[in-house]
């Protein structure tokens, strides 16, 4: 089997440490996806994943269609928040675009997902079997010792009502951004950890994230096996 290299990029404070440059971002603000109905959408992430909606508005005209470079856009847009991090749900009500496509795997470079983090990994994986979830995983894994920098850390992947890849993700002590452990009490479901992409060249990945735009690369990890 062929392992698969993953690398973490802080996303506030972002420093270029081999130039007097100023980073290009500052941060990221949330992460859009398009969706097919935004109500069936909300009521998704806000009653089974704990989201808050926090606004709604519509958009359409010029401007609009020269950022989205699709003429004649209108759409409907809900930011939610989940802890400190932010997700926008996009719903086009013209023109309507495709599906996502549903033979979409982990190796292909259209993949992206997010990590949503759990205190409690059985009991959001009974939660999310209760409100039949699409699995993407056979069941929560739990990465193994041998591997020093995820040993002990649980994931299960699963799908949203269209199709677009979830993660719940749970942190040993120790492992994970130290706020995790501290909100391990505030919920089951505690915030957005980061969003993965599948890239074709990890240097490459790395010269345009970091030296490009001034994330900062805070992990790294290789991982196989059938875990």
């Amino acid at each position: 089997m062929r392992s698969r290299a993953l690398l973490f990029f802080a996303f506030s404070g972002l420093i270029f440490a081999a130039s007097n440059r100023r980073p290009l971002v500052s941060g990221v603000d949330s992460i859009a996806m398009t969706v097919s109905d935004l109500d069936r959408s909300v009521e998704f992430y806000t009653r089974v994943l704990s989201f808050e909606k926090i606004a709604e508005a519509e958009a359409q005209g010029s401007d609009f269609e020269h950022l989205e470079g699709v003429f004649g856009s209108h759409t409907r847009m809900a930011r939610l928040r989940l802890g400190g991090e932010f997700i926008e749900l996009i719903q086009f009500l013209a023109p309507r675009g495709q599906p996502a496509p549903h033979d979409l795997r982990a190796n292909d470079r259209a993949f992206q997902h997010i990590a949503i983090i759990t205190s409690d990994m059985e009991r959001a994986y009974q939660w999310l079997r209760a409100n039949k979830v699409e699995h993407a995983s056979t069941s929560p894994q739990r990465l193994p010792d041998w591997n020093k920098n995820a040993a002990g850390i649980q994931a299960f992947y699963f799908r949203d009502p269209d199709g677009h890849f979830l993660e719940v993700l749970a942190f040993p002590a120790g492992k994970g951004n130290p706020k995790w452990q501290q909100a391990a009490k505030e919920g089951l479901f505690l915030g957005i950890d980061h969003t993965a992409i599948v890239i074709s060249n990890t240097d490459a990945s790395i010269q345009f994230y970091r030296d490009a735009l001034g994330l900062d690369v805070v992990g790294e990890s290789e991982n196989y096996g059938t875990e």
